[in-house]
């Protein structure tokens, strides 16, 4: 079957080009069922879906099936593209994070268009059903998957499936993406080069720790390792093969085992595979680390690692962020990985409820004395499923209208905690006063930012950078619409906001 797995456009925060990897396992693991998958991502494309659509038919060889990816911002996305694929006759399934939290949403009367939804992970489970219906044979709900029934009712599997052997799964297709189109992993924050031929590569699925504002509905809890031998065979045909020439780490915690982050280290050294400069997308556990990893990561070739430190305040970090780490393991990260000759990055999150003026200051003081090479700092989002989102529910309000307008949180607070202390105005500007502190007011980071050939090559993009983070906008609520209380509203993981180029 001739099958068009689609990731929308993500218009609704500032930029991603860098490959949508879950649509390269499930072109993979349909390729090697013996289909032929075509993976279709908005953000690169110059045509719309139905150019495709119509292109196929027009040479007999028709797409029969669209499986289509979102994020909770890119959700009334995915449903207008189903919307459009149904036209043409195409069955449409949607799977990914948003579909993991609110499986049945896209199946309700208006969705009519949609078909299937899939929570978790779904390479085999939607392989399993692309193969019923190419045989004809009755549709039966499989793990995870949501359906109508005979009576339009829907019917639904509400597990959400784990895959424990990650071995067993094919490569990604790295080779189906039009890797000349993307720009890098991240721009701003991750990138090493604006023009490099960037993939990336997850070594392990899943994450134990529960920080309270994180989101990992279909990686889930449970943390699963690839072998490093596994790895290790598909970081030689991403360098040998297909000419990387930047590599992003895309984990949630791939250093969550030392030893095996160690052997990996040496193996990529030891098999010559340490010529292409790799860096940790969504950062590194600062608990799981000393001097010895981030010098084999050196040596590997690594050139900067990300840390997800979030607040300055013990308390804040400890009792309401729980991330499971203290202060003094952060300085130490900082400390050996900046001795090991590593770039360093870090992450801070300004307004988790309970937050003051002074637990922000602390964060502002914490960065400014761990001095990272790239600073971001994000704005507190609640996501459905987490202790955060749960936090806000029970005490406060959710400033938001619709799925893509809370995605758009850059530089408005999204909540506010109905406590008599959180000031959700007070946060903005905290977060901004963050940005002016950090890069603004010191002229040895002024003169880093101008003395790179991109500050000038750029210019509207630099300024468009500087009024966002210096100056902003005077309307920090923008709508300040009220949710329905019974309806959950989100914002997609890992969405942050950009650090300056």
């Amino acid at each position: 079957m001739r099958i068009i797995l689609a990731s929308p456009e993500a218009k609704v925060w500032s930029e991603r080009k860098h490959i949508p990897l879950g649509l390269g396992y499930l072109a993979a693991a349909l390729r090697e069922g013996g289909h032929e998958p075509f993976i279709y991502d908005a953000a690169i494309e110059d045509a719309p879906v139905e150019r495709y659509i119509e292109e196929a038919e027009q040479q007999g060889k028709p797409y029969k099936l669209i499986g289509i990816t979102a994020a909770t911002p890119l959700i009334g996305d995915a449903w207008q593209m189903a919307q459009t694929a149904k036209r043409y006759g195409l069955t449409t399934v949607l799977g990914g994070p948003h579909l993991t939290i609110m499986p049945r949403e896209s199946l309700e009367p208006r969705h009519a268009y949609v078909d299937y939804v899939f929570k978790g992970e779904a390479e085999h489970t939607f392989l399993e059903l692309v193969d019923t219906l190419q045989a004809g044979r009755p549709v039966q709900l499989l793990p995870g998957m949501h359906m109508r029934g005979r009576d339009g009712e829907i019917i639904s599997d509400y597990s959400s499936p784990m895959i424990e052997n990650l071995d067993s799964l094919p490569f990604p297709a790295h080779d189906l993406f039009k890797i000349d189109k993307y720009t890098n992993l991240q721009p701003l924050t991750d990138g090493l080069d604006r023009h490099a031929r960037s993939f990336t590569i997850l070594t392990s699925r899943g994450c134990p720790y529960k920080c309270t504002f994180c989101s990992k509905p279909v990686t889930g809890d449970t943390w699963r390792g690839r072998s490093v031998d596994n790895v290790v065979a598909e970081w030689r045909w991403l360098v040998q093969d297909l000419h990387a020439s930047e590599i992003g780490v895309t984990d949630d915690i791939w250093n969550l085992k030392m030893d095996r982050a160690k052997e990996l280290m040496r193996r990529l050294i030891a098999e010559g595979l340490n010529t292409v400069p790799w860096t940790t997308v969504h950062g590194m556990k600062v608990n799981h680390t000393d001097l010895e990893l981030f010098q084999l990561m050196k040596a590997a070739g690594c050139k900067r690692v990300g840390f997800g430190v979030e607040n300055g305040d013990p308390w804040m970090l400890r009792n309401v962020i729980r991330k499971g780490q203290t202060l003094e393991q952060v300085r130490d990260a900082f400390k050996n990985a900046k001795a090991a000759g590593l770039q360093t990055m870090g992450f801070f999150i300004f307004g988790m409820p309970n937050e003051t003026e002074e637990t922000m200051e602390a964060t502002i003081q914490l960065a400014l004395e761990l001095d990272p090479d790239l600073a971001n700092f994000m704005l507190a989002a609640p996501f459905p499923g987490t202790k955060m989102y749960d936090m806000i529910r029970e005490g406060g309000e959710i400033f938001a209208n619709d799925w893509p307008d809370y995605a758009i949180h850059e530089q408005k607070s999204r909540f506010t905690m109905n406590d008599g202390i959180y000031d959700s105005d007070l946060v903005v500007r905290k977060w901004r006063d963050a940005y002016r502190r950090f890069y603004l007011y010191r002229p040895k980071r002024v003169w880093e930012k101008m003395s790179k050939k991109s500050f000038w090559l750029d210019l509207p993009h630099t300024a468009s950078n500087a009024r966002r983070f210096f100056i902003g906008q005077n309307d920090q609520h923008g709508s300040n619409g009220r949710v329905n209380p019974e309806e959950p509203v989100t914002s997609a993981k890992g969405i942050l906001d950009r650090a300056l180029s």
